[in-house]
């Protein structure tokens, strides 16, 4: 078999979460499946048949929480893989900033954001690699219209007042900041995209399994 019928393939790991991206036939890939399987086996691992999946990348898929999509840019005949925010970490996030300010009503001001803040900066670390700028803005809005609602909840104040106390006077609406707490705007996060560690990380796969070197 000549060099150029082999097929190329990437590694992307995420703890005991791998992709395998395989540039070649299905064929090709279904023997990876069987070289990864016989790598795992000693080290008292199996692939789960769940989760283990052969996809087209036109397809898209799913990796922790991230949507894997191949797309044309627009205007041009270029192709890229773009990595999103999948659907269920959005809903996941909303239903937790829901959940806890209606149940902050009896806390102050300070310890109110400061546990606020937690649930979407730990999520915000998670997901700044993905195209994520336009999601992060929706949901920055989404929690600061929460944060509003209960602060006029607990303060028991009409839309008027909530409204001049965090709007400028030019009409700009302010920063929610309570007692010296500031809640994080979650469309400031800087988005930091295709971060590749590849070369930097271990691999346990044999010499002999490891086929061609991976193309860029």
């Amino acid at each position: 078999m000549n060099a150029e019928d082999l097929p190329t393939w990437r590694l992307v790991r995420y703890a005991d979460d791998f992709v395998i991206m395989v540039h070649g036939t299905r064929e090709h890939v279904e023997a990876l499946r069987e070289q990864v399987s016989t790598v795992l086996a000693p080290m008292g691992l199996v692939l789960s048949l769940a989760k283990t999946r052969i996809v087209h990348l036109s397809d898209r898929f799913g990796f922790l929480g991230f949507r894997i999509v191949w797309m044309r840019k627009r205007g041009t005949d270029k192709w890229h893989v773009c990595t999103f925010i999948a659907d269920r970490p959005v809903a996941s996030l909303k239903r937790k900033i829901k959940a806890l300010t209606q149940k902050l009503s009896h806390l102050d001001h300070k310890i109110a954001l400061i546990r606020i803040n937690r649930i979407p900066r730990g999520w915000a670390n998670y997901f700044r690699h993905a195209v994520a700028k336009h999601t992060m803005q929706t949901l920055h809005t989404f929690v600061w219209w929460r944060v509003i609602r209960w602060v006029m909840h607990r303060h028991r104040t009409n839309w008027m007042s909530t409204r001049r106390r965090f709007r400028t006077p030019e009409g700009r609406w302010k920063d929610i900041e309570l007692e010296g707490i500031r809640l994080l705007h979650l469309g400031k996060v800087p988005i930091n995209r295709y971060r590749y560690r590849g070369n930097s990380i271990p691999t346990p796969w044999p010499d002999a399994l490891a086929g061609p070197t991976p193309t860029a």
